[in-house]
């Protein structure tokens, strides 16, 4: 089984479109997507619209909840709260229902989808220290857990000593005994300083997960941004990768 997993697309149909045609080509099998399907970018029903087409589990993120009222955006930052403001209006009637429909976790295959951390979901937390990690493989049983929201790619490993450790390395060989908790990255605003959509497939089979990027047409996403009206550093971040 070869699992693609994606994750904060953000609306950015471009860079999308740019995943979906290197999945094409890697034989996948399943399709799993992490949450934040909107925010930031230009395009929130077309990414709806063909998410829903080629995904086998989608969970919820914090700026798709945020657009649909079921969680509270007053604390995001001016520029996300501007775009979530403006994706709430856009957003059709059927993809407004589709997103107030959608879980904050799926478990398959002993793999467990969410998109923030396992550990409470539904704060919204970040997972980015080792202090971190106990309590959070402490909140799962299977042997993996892939998340996104940070939007930046690391692999969290417990080996079977429960020693925790982490990793950038773009294709990681899981150990037998060990469990992992692993950032997929963004597909629409990735912020590791590579501005290439980011996504992760995972060979069940081989017990290897490799992080993939892709380039795509930023100046394209960029000019829907500006267009649209949205906040300018939008539009500027994604040329970036921060």
């Amino acid at each position: 089984m070869k699992w693609a997993v994606l994750s904060d697309i953000h609306g950015n149909l471009e860079a999308f479109n740019a995943v979906l045609d290197c999945l094409s080509k890697e034989g996948i099998d399943r399709v799993a997507f992490l949450g934040d399907i909107v925010g930031y970018g230009a395009n929130p029903n077309e990414c709806i619209d063909l998410l829903k087409d080629i995904a086998d589990i989608i969970v919820a993120g914090n700026h798709d909840y945020g657009a649909v009222g079921l969680t509270d955006a007053s604390g995001f930052n001016p520029a996300a709260r501007a775009a979530i403001e403006w994706t709430a209006k856009e957003l059709s009637t059927i993809n407004r229902n589709f997103l107030s429909g959608v879980h904050l976790i799926s478990i398959r295959d002993d793999i467990a989808f969410v998109h923030s951390t396992p550990y409470n979901p539904q704060n919204w937390d970040y997972l980015f220290y080792q202090d971190d990690l106990t309590m959070n493989f402490d909140s799962f049983q299977t042997r993996i857990c892939f998340i996104g929201h940070s939007h930046v790619p690391v692999v969290f490993k417990k080996d079977k000593e429960g020693k925790t450790s982490s990793s950038k390395t773009l294709t990681v060989r899981l150990e037998e005994g060990g469990r992992y908790i692993i950032n997929v990255g963004s597909v629409g605003q990735p912020r590791d300083g590579i501005p290439d959509a980011a996504f992760g497939i995972y060979d069940a089979k081989e017990c290897v997960f490799t992080l993939k990027r892709s380039p795509y047409d930023i100046g394209t996403a960029q000019k829907k941004i500006i267009k649209a009206g949205l906040p300018e550093r939008l539009a500027a971040r994604i040329a970036i990768g921060r």
